[in-house]
């Protein structure tokens, strides 16, 4: 890697350095900004009296991405790898709409051009990537997986034996049509969203329904468990482990040189 790429490369992904840390203040307030702007162009009164500044603001942050972009794939050493990862995928998502809107022209598509201009709120998942504490967090979610997916699984199991009794005990009468839409109210019930378009109306369903919303408030509480402990694991065995900064693969040796996935030099 040449010295240019590398002295990017320091600057765009090194968080930890002088000019990493002003980089990535600099384009979190920028990512704010264009957020702002486009929430505030979807307003008819801002964009019927300030359209005309709001377009020009886009465009200079649709170019200010633009080149951050391509200068994340200049300085990686598999540009591929982070052109089609999580990130990578959210950075292109985040700047198309506006070149899109170049090539639809004329007013009979002018709402499609408005309905591919929400893509750019995209930008606000950037700001992912430079809070510092995001990697522990993304390692215990992947580290709790399978445990989650168990959990899920379960809980699928549970709603659906909950709706096919509940089809059972109230009925078409009672709004429970089928069993997917009883299954549907034990879902909504479980959670306590409890959005009242089907409710029991017998003593039993009413009984069974009671029983469903005092589980929903103890199962709710399973997963948020389950990641609370695998971040207290990682806190106390961060130091042994390292994250590449460029395609996101967890749980590399500190002692790495370079990620076993993308090729990419771990910055230690």
């Amino acid at each position: 890697m040449s010295n240019l790429r590398q002295k990017i490369k320091k600057i765009i992904f090194g968080t930890n350095t002088r000019s990493g840390k002003l980089f990535d203040e600099v384009l979190i307030v920028s990512i704010v900004l264009s957020i702002l702007t486009v929430l505030l162009d979807s307003v008819t009164d801002y964009h019927q009296n300030y359209g005309a500044v709001l377009y020009i603001l886009e465009w200079i942050f649709t170019i200010l991405f633009t080149v951050e972009y391509f200068l994340r794939i200049y300085c990686v050493r598999k540009p591929l790898i982070y052109a089609f990862s999580i990130f990578g995928i959210i950075d292109l998502l985040s700047i198309i709409p506006t070149y899109l809107s170049l090539l639809l022209p004329g007013t009979q598509v002018l709402s499609v051009i408005r309905v591919l201009r929400v893509l750019r709120v995209f930008r606000i998942f950037k700001l992912v990537q430079y809070i510092g504490e995001t990697n522990h967090l993304v390692e215990a979610l992947v580290a709790s997986k399978k445990k989650i997916f168990i959990f899920l699984f379960a809980i699928m199991n549970v709603v659906i034996i909950l709706g096919s009794i509940m089809y059972l005990i109230e009925g078409q009468k009672a709004g429970y049509t089928s069993i997917p839409r009883s299954i549907y109210w034990a879902i909504v019930t479980l959670t306590t969203v409890g959005y009242g378009d089907i409710t029991p109306i017998t003593p039993l369903g009413q009984t069974i329904s009671a029983m469903i919303m005092l589980m929903g408030y103890s199962i709710i509480a399973v997963p948020t468990g389950i990641v609370t402990s695998e971040l207290s694991f990682y806190k106390k065995n961060k130091t042994t482990t390292v994250t590449c900064t460029i395609c996101e693969k967890i749980n590399l040796d500190i002692s790495s040189i370079f990620c076993n996935k993308c090729g990419s030099k771990i910055d230690s």
